[in-house]
């Protein structure tokens, strides 16, 4: 869009906070960049210009504006909406693949040379790899120092930097102040009210309707692993280099998350995780616009717009529970999650209200002997093997897999069909047009929408959502009276 002088102009004046994060606007004469809904007087047309990531304005001597931080805008909905090899790169680097294994690390995990990851980077958002991961790094030492009391040699090595002279010099030349000064200026807000827990707030493109997203969430929760409580989706979270736990609460305009981390430099990554699993970074809008023109689809969307497509922090963990939730209600999917947490999970050396286990890796669930498992004899079968399959690399769910691949893939697995490898893709890999036309919920909603019920027709039908398929689903199961339709205020924790 960043190539559109005019429509770029037009959402400018406009300060269309729907456009945030799809492009940036940089002033050439005070050589700052914003996001376009920035509420600061607009500039002339003549001295505007438009970059497509944060990280190319700052590339081209840029800093960021102090008023509209437009690095902590809404992340691109093009790296969820897509499954080409730049969307799975931008995926790794926010998952902090470049600060971990290098360069040489991400062309590794997507099969192609650095200088061919190099150039279709720069060719679509005008920065390399560690231009990219440099922008990121400074949006993890501002949140760092702005939420937490950490000193700033911790900061420097927690946002990932190499040293403490590159990040006072990444952080004077992106912000234009110094780190203390940047603290400094934080310390007029709120300070975080527990020692240990950074609190932030996550923005989204409105319209964001929390009912199916945070109700779902709180329906399927797996006792020791997550929980509802205090109007709050409790997890914990196993990260690269530790692990830690998270709140995440729905407010007006944001997501407040409260972030424990056991290892500081797992920031970025957790952030990025959760943004996931919340799909923060949709566009509702191109997503409603296009439901909205089936006539008999178009009601449930009016009704209640902005739905998101609840996914996971951990696509292994979500394999495994997939499985568990095959042809099963979902309070015994939950109860027999519970069992191999209690049995198999990680306990937490300081538990945290109902939080009491990491859920078990793949590695611990594929030397199980499958009899040991108290579940029906080829579920516990299903479960091993696609531990089995994880642990040793023979099939790929991590955020930069390749979609139609990781399908294959899971379809090979003796036990995994149609509707488990879907709903794989749709919460775990994160497509937005995985469709599951067998689901009995989808085809009891789509009758009473007056939708064809049998799943080949009502595939045919869908044909016209694509690419959205997988946020019909979600307007299909908001149908239904279940809990998980609903914003679970008033449900007892557990």
């Amino acid at each position: 869009m960043h190539t559109d002088f005019d429509r770029c102009v037009r959402a400018v004046r406009s300060k269309d906070a729907r456009f945030d994060g799809w492009f940036y606007t940089a002033v050439l004469t005070t050589r700052i960049y914003c996001r376009p809904s920035c509420p600061a007087v607009p500039p002339k047309d003549r001295n505007m210009s438009f970059y497509p990531s944060a990280a190319a304005a700052q590339q081209a001597g840029f800093r960021a504006c102090k008023r509209c931080a437009p690095d902590a805008s809404p992340g691109s909905p093009r790296w969820n909406e897509r499954a080409d090899v730049v969307a799975r790169a931008m995926r790794l680097i926010g998952d902090g693949t470049v600060d971990r294994e290098g360069v040489p690390g991400l062309a590794a995990r997507l099969g192609y040379s650095t200088r061919q990851i190099e150039r279709q980077l720069l060719a679509e958002l005008g920065a390399g790899p560690l231009a990219l991961a440099r922008a990121q790094r400074a949006q993890t030492a501002r949140i760092l120092i702005e939420t937490s009391e950490l000193p700033m040699a911790d900061v420097a090595f927690a946002a990932g930097f190499a040293s403490v002279r590159a990040f006072n010099e990444t952080v004077r030349e992106v912000f234009a102040l110094a780190p203390t000064e940047l603290r400094a200026r934080a310390a007029r807000g709120t300070r975080p009210a527990t020692p240990g827990v950074l609190t932030l707030r996550l923005p989204f493109r409105a319209p964001l309707n929390p009912d199916n997203l945070f109700g779902h969430l709180a329906a399927t929760a797996v006792p020791g692993v997550e929980e509802w409580r205090d109007g709050a989706y409790h997890r914990t979270l196993r990260l690269p280099y530790g692990h830690g736990t998270v709140a995440l609460r729905p407010r007006p305009g944001h997501i407040e998350c409260r972030l424990a981390l056991s290892d500081q430099r797992d920031l970025a990554g957790a952030i990025s995780r959760c943004r996931r699993l919340l799909d923060l970074d949709a566009d509702p809008e191109a997503v409603d616009a296009l439901l909205r023109t089936d006539p008999l689809l178009g009601p449930l969307v009016d009704r209640a717009p902005g739905r998101r497509v609840p996914r996971t922090v951990d696509a292994e963990e979500f394999a495994v529970r997939a499985v568990l939730g095959q042809q099963v209600s979902t309070a015994a999917a939950r109860t027999l999650a519970a069992r191999l947490v209690l049995a198999h999970g990680e306990p937490l050396a300081t538990p945290h209200g109902g939080l009491t286990h990491l859920f078990p890796t793949a590695e611990a669930l594929a030397g199980l002997d499958p009899t040991a498992l108290a579940m029906p004899t080829g579920r516990r079968a299903t479960v091993v093997r696609v531990a089995r399959a994880l642990a040793g690399q023979e099939l790929a769910l991590g955020v930069g897999s390749d979609w139609e691949r990781a399908r294959a893939q899971l379809t090979a697995l003796p036990g995994i069909g149609p509707w488990t490898a879907e709903i794989i893709a749709m919460r775990a890999l994160g497509d937005p047009d995985a469709f599951i036309p067998t689901d009995l919920g989808v085809r009891r909603a789509a009758a009473t929408a007056g939708l064809p019920a049998t799943p080949g027709a009502l595939t045919r039908h869908a044909a016209a959502w694509r690419p959205w398929r997988a946020y019909a689903v979600q307007y299909l199961w908001s149908a239904d009276d279940h809990a998980a339709a609903r914003m679970p205020s008033a449900r007892p924790a557990g």
